[in-house]
């Protein structure tokens, strides 16, 4: 029986049998098989068994589906390729196939192969930020550097489009309701 078995660091090896027509696969818990990683689509794709074939389609997931690195809508699985949805990275293994025992932290470099699609490192690194005020700054009132001191404040926008407006709807409920009185009068007499 087919299964596929997750390669990616932080869920690996965990793996789900296809023993059904139909499994999805998603991030949210209503899926046949969950992956619960932020770059996984809720509801990602489904794998569909069709005779002896594995079938992959993307359902519209935000960061796509990939099959050996080459994105798909909709293609077959074969047995020891790469799945790969989000930064997420799974293997289609069949009965006889070992477990796979490499974990992959990010996707590798394709074969320098002309068939094979180029694919792109992920940079895994961590940026420093800069801190902000800390609560001592804050109770002594320091302001911190690099905001304008020299300004007075937030002033109040003029907008004479607003004030037109305001005296034309005057004006024309105005004439509408001298209107109304008018033919109102008319009718009377």
């Amino acid at each position: 029986m087919a299964k596929l078995v997750v390669l990616s660091a932080g869920l690996n090896g965990r793996s789900h049998e296809l023993n059904v027509d139909k499994t999805t696969i998603g991030r949210v818990d209503d899926n046949t098989f969950q992956v619960a990683d932020p770059s996984v689509s809720s509801h990602h794709c489904e794998v569909l068994l069709r005779g002896n074939e594995v079938v992959i389609r993307d359902l519209n997931s935000t960061n796509g589906t990939f099959i050996n690195g080459e994105k798909i809508s909709e293609s077959v699985l074969k047995a020891g390729q790469t799945l790969r949805l989000g930064q997420i990275e799974l293997q289609l293994l069949t009965e006889g196939m070992p477990m796979p025992t490499a974990t992959v932290s990010s996707p590798a470099p394709a074969a320098a192969s002309p068939a094979a699609p180029a694919r792109k490192a992920i940079d895994q690194t961590t940026a420093t930020m800069q801190r902000g005020v800390s609560l001592n700054e804050l109770s002594e009132g320091a302001r911190p550097t690099g905001f304008d001191t020299t300004s007075k404040g937030f002033s109040k926008k003029d907008n004479k489009a607003n004030r037109l407006f305001i005296i034309g709807a005057i004006v024309v409920f105005v004439v509408i309701g001298a209107v109304v009185l008018f033919v109102m009068y008319q009718v009377k007499h």
